[in-house]
């Protein structure tokens, strides 16, 4: 199947070789501030360089990920690491005026998992009703949309959006989304219809509550786990003084409650929601990223305290240029400081026993220098230090290590 795959891969790049990345477009782009501002979350499947250039109706980009670390948890390290976490390749088409297609296919570790991430085709009426189906990323928090490499200062995903969500969380379904302009302010909606979770929420290997789990049902593509819908909706508002306001929600049911017409559990769900934020400060040009969540799962009452109904966690992503200039030859290539700070809870409860509090969190602060020859590629430095307790509120294990790497779109 792998090799099928690439031989497809290969012969869409052959086909559509004419339609290669001129680098001087990406300068003239990255100019219009008006355009940048005009742009939101939801954007970001589409806000790729390649989408730039040729008149083409089929083009290709994509980006690449590597890096380096060397961690140690109390103590014990695995020594030095050398990762290619992935790579990821677009291919979109203009099928027909107001008609669009794009896909987005990840290779992670080498192809030790092959995922379409997106596939879908938009067929736009007007700004405010726009119909999507295929492979859709559902749009709860930010960062599922706008998970790119390039984007970022950090080299690891942020802990609430990969472990507490799932990172990267696409499933088949349809549904509308538009925006409406009015002087600075920027209104944006989405609502879906998918497959969704199943019963790996709770039975799984992390022996907790967890959602991400659910990615590995490869057969969400295909059928829903139970014949019920996952609801995702979000609105946003962006003013372009100001930033961009996200709030999300995507819940449904996800066990199998019934087997050929016989009810074998009662309907059990999951509702998660989130609120994300953006904003670049004047004067320091000082830019703030913040997403937060809460997860509520109806947990069965066979299943021990372990498995939380309730979670919450998300991250604040603070990053200073520096520099902006002419250096080492690259023209407006930027030094930027940045830190992150993230916190998941995994069981908001207490013992019902004792009335103590279940202490199942982790927490981290990950100072970062990074280098931006462009604004599509980045050279970052990490160095990570985390906490994180068991449920018993037992010592904490602690991490700390360098990471260095870089990541680019091509």
């Amino acid at each position: 199947m792998k090799k099928y795959l690439f031989l497809i891969l290969l012969q869409l790049v052959i086909l559509t070789s004419f339609a290669q990345v001129d680098t001087s477009l990406f300068k003239t782009i990255a100019k219009d501030t008006s355009y940048k501002n005009n742009l939101m979350n939801m954007d970001a499947v589409y806000s790729r360089p390649f989408l730039n250039y040729s008149k083409s109706p089929v083009s290709i980009g994509g980006y690449l990920e590597a890096n380096y670390q060397h961690l140690g948890t109390n103590g014990i390290s695995e020594g030095h690491q050398f990762q290619m976490r992935r790579m990821t390749l677009f291919i979109a088409s203009s099928i027909k005026n107001r008609i669009k297609f794009l896909s987005e296919i990840e290779f992670e570790d080498g192809t030790k998992e092959i995922n379409i991430e997106f596939a879908a085709v938009d067929f736009t009426f007007n700004p405010m009703i726009n119909i999507r189906g295929g492979i859709l990323m559902n749009p709860i928090g930010a960062f599922n949309q706008n998970h790119d490499g390039p984007k970022w200062e950090f080299i690891d995903r942020p802990i609430s959006a990969t472990q507490m969500l799932p990172a990267t969380w696409s499933n088949v379904g349809f549904g509308l989304y538009g925006k409406k302009y009015s002087g600075n302010w920027i209104y944006a909606y989405e609502v879906y219809l998918t497959n969704g979770f199943d019963d790996r929420i709770i039975a799984n290997n992390a022996n907790r509550t967890n959602l991400a789990a659910t990615k590995a049902n490869k057969n969400r593509f295909e059928e829903s786990p139970n014949g019920e819908p996952l609801y995702t909706g979000k609105f946003a508002i962006r003013n372009r003084k100001i930033g961009e306001l996200g709030l999300s929600y995507m819940g449904g049911i996800y066990n199998k409650f019934q087997i050929d017409g016989f009810n074998i559990d009662k309907k059990r769900s999951v509702h998660t929601f989130a609120i994300d934020f953006n904003t670049t400060l004047p004067v320091l040009n000082t830019k703030l990223i913040a997403e937060w969540a809460m997860v509520v799962v109806d947990v069965p009452p066979t299943y021990s305290q372990q498995f939380g109904d309730k979670q919450y966690g998300g991250f604040l992503d603070v990053v200073q240029p520096v520099f902006k200039k002419q250096m080492q030859g690259f023209h407006n290539a930027v030094l930027n400081l940045a830190c992150r700070f993230e916190f998941v809870d995994w069981n908001v409860a207490t013992f019902r026993e004792t009335g103590g509090n279940i202490a199942d969190h982790i927490w981290a602060v990950v100072p970062a220098v990074s280098f931006r020859p462009s604004q599509q590629t980045v050279i970052r430095i990490n160095y990570r230090y985390q906490q994180q307790t068991d449920l018993l509120g037992n010592i904490p294990l602690r991490t700390g290590g360098f990471q260095i790497g870089f990541s680019t779109y091509f």
